[in-house]
């Protein structure tokens, strides 16, 4: 879904609930794995001592975007993509160009069940192919049943807005008011102000006419078409599902507050979800419930307490998932600046925190920024310092510092990845004179990564730099710290907010100006390697690797008997990653990462390494 419009930022939930099912029929054969699978790659997760970990008990990262807002339009028939073959090269450019290693799938609800009771299977399984292509590519996939403000079937054909998720039946069951926003700039202001979606938010949290119900037995019907119709080798490329995309009461009873809605209404809605996922074949995976959708929020006026703070320790059925946008930024109001090193390192703190109190995984479903509009101008720093958020607790003037309060890496994935995006052919609200082509064709939003040159071919409409990043995809043991100075630009200015240094005088001349990344870890004893994925600003002859396990310029291919190496990613997609192999278990690690040195000498690589060293010695416990 995706909340911030291309400015506004407050969205709702609604409309997309499931049915038990129990799963008919078996899944099909094993298929292949992804082109260039080495023997370690498994890319099942599942959630232990608080982390997402694989079948080796290494800590993964899922990074990556939304795929894609254009599932909210009618021109593809609620569809990320008008063919497989779309799907396959948005897939390949996401890896190769965007340094994703996950997506979030969406699904529609409207197109799911068009009619009441009646499944349309020529859609799941269209979508089920489209999923293919990610999981082909080797991507992990973690489907989302989406919506914002409840449906389009709420809006008039003139409005200034629309909505999507439940369908037109869905709607006619309820008797709402007309709809009508008020005085209202952005988009997801309709979450609070208009009374339709309103009313038809609540019932659907009330199951008023059996629409939680019916919404749970289409989930639950979905959830078995997939199993049913994905190899096991694609299966397990499943991360989990996301039940409901911002969920909102949409109008509180008497004396009700947002933390007992939570607790009374939401969380009961994740169980019944919860109970489909187990009778269709999904109890080995997540459910990535998010919480009430104000509940972080960074303007005081719209927080609203919860995180499903009532719901226990969550443990492995359960991922806390989020989403993350500034609306003061947002605003255009609220803040006038941009943004600075560590910017939001105290709501990514936040979640980091109730994660851990709930005992499971955290994943930043949705972040962004609009690229378009009169906020744009922010958009280079707010990213960044997301990103930056994602990576470590510490802003980067503290985190060489305390590389040890650096905490664990968050998963997350951006919104969006629309290759579509400015191609659009969209009649908002079936109205054939107010027809949408430009940004995202939804709500006024701007927020894609992406787009197609006249040639058709996928192009960045970001900083490479900042999208295509070093991060430890998989950790064999427990992350200690993280970092990475992507040097991404603000236009012409490039943005270091974490330099290294001045007391690590070698380590500061071999990084120069180049783009580096740190991590530090304490090993499990798996034989499985650690894994970082390499930009493409990463060639193999620009890398240099200082770390104990060895110091190395120009990382050679992966072998068994090499402890630092370059192999590439699964899928085919020319995607790297540099593989770290330490068999030891309870020693702490290091490894720098830079592509700022051509052909350094082997002295200053040994006094980097000797630097480095030291300081992790002081550092690391």
């Amino acid at each position: 879904m995706d909340m911030p419009t291309i400015r506004a930022r407050l969205l709702v939930v609604l409309a997309v609930l499931l049915g038990s099912l129990p799963v008919a029929g078996v899944p099909p054969a094993a298929a292949a794995p992804p082109s260039g699978s080495l023997w370690f790659d498994d890319p099942a997760v599942t959630v232990h001592d608080g982390r997402l970990t694989d079948a080796h008990g290494r800590e993964i990262v899922l990074r990556g975007y939304n795929v894609s807002g254009e599932t909210k339009l009618a021109e593809n028939n609620g569809l990320p993509f008008a063919s497989v073959a779309d799907a396959r090269t948005s897939a390949a450019a996401l890896r190769a160009l965007g340094g994703g290693n996950t997506v979030r799938f969406l699904l529609s609800w409207a197109y799911a069940e068009p009619e009441r009771g009646r499944v349309d299977t020529a859609y799941l399984a269209a979508a089920t192919d489209q999923i293919k292509a990610f999981l082909d590519a080797g991507l992990r996939v973690y489907p989302d049943f989406h919506q914002d403000l409840h449906s389009r079937y709420l809006f008039d054909a003139d409005s200034w807005y629309t909505g999507d998720g439940a369908p037109r039946w869905a709607v006619d069951a309820g008797d709402y008011p007309d709809e009508s926003c008020g005085i209202c700039l952005f988009w997801g202001q309709n979450i609070t102000q208009n009374e339709a979606v309103k009313r038809a938010s609540y019932d659907f949290w009330h199951n008023a006419h059996g629409v939680q119900d019916a919404f749970l037995a289409t989930a639950g019907k979905t959830l078995a078409h997939l199993r049913r119709h994905l190899s096991d080798d694609q299966f397990e490329g499943i991360a989990g599902f996301d039940p409901y995309n911002e969920p909102h009461a949409g109008t509180y009873d008497s004396g009700q507050t947002s933390r007992a809605w939570e607790k009374d209404v939401l969380w009961p809605f994740y169980e019944r979800f919860r109970a489909r996922m187990d009778a269709a074949g999904w109890r080995d995976k997540p459910a990535f419930v998010e919480p009430n959708l104000f509940w972080n929020a960074n303007l005081d006026f719209q927080r609203q307490e919860g995180g499903l703070l009532d719901a226990g320790e969550l443990g492995p059925r359960y991922v806390f998932n989020t989403h993350f946008y500034d609306q003061k930024a947002i605003s255009g109001v609220f803040m006038w600046g941009k943004a600075a090193d560590g910017q939001y390192a105290n709501d990514f703190r936040t979640v980091r925190d109730r994660a851990a109190a709930a005992r499971t995984a955290a994943v930043v479903s949705e972040f962004g920024h609009p690229l378009a509009g009169a906020v744009a101008d922010k958009a280079p720093t707010v990213l960044k310092a997301m990103y930056q958020a994602l990576d470590s607790r510490l802003k980067g003037a503290d985190w060489w510092n305390d590389p040890a309060a650096s905490g664990p890496v968050l998963s997350g994935s951006q919104w969006q990845w629309d290759i579509y995006h400015g191609r659009h052919r969209e009649l908002m609200n079936g109205n054939p004179d107010k027809v949408r082509t430009e940004g995202d064709a939804w709500n006024d939003e701007d927020l894609s990564a992406v787009r197609l040159d006249d040639s058709g071919r996928p192009v960045l409409r970001q900083d490479a730099r900042l999208l295509d990043r070093l991060y430890p995809s998989a950790t064999a043991g427990t992350t200690v710290g993280f970092t990475y100075e992507d040097r991404s630009r603000d236009g012409s200015a490039t943005l270091t907010w974490n330099p290294v240094p001045r007391s690590l005088p070698h380590v500061r001349q071999l990084v120069g100006s180049g783009q580096y990344g740190l991590l530090l870890w304490r090993s499990n004893g798996t034989a499985a390697p650690t894994e970082l994925h390499l930009p493409a600003s990463f060639p193999a002859a620009s890398t240099t690797v200082v770390s104990d396990l060895g110091t190395v310029h120009a990382p050679p291919a992966y072998g068994s008997t090499t402890p630092v190496g370059v192999a590439p990613e699964p899928g085919g997609t020319g995607s790297r990653r540099l593989l770290l192999t330490a068999p030891d278990a309870g020693v702490a690690h290091f490894a720098l990462v830079t592509n700022g040195a051509t052909a350094p000498p082997a002295d200053l690589l040994a006094a980097a390494r000797s630097e480095l060293a030291a300081w992790a010695a002081r550092e690391v416990s």
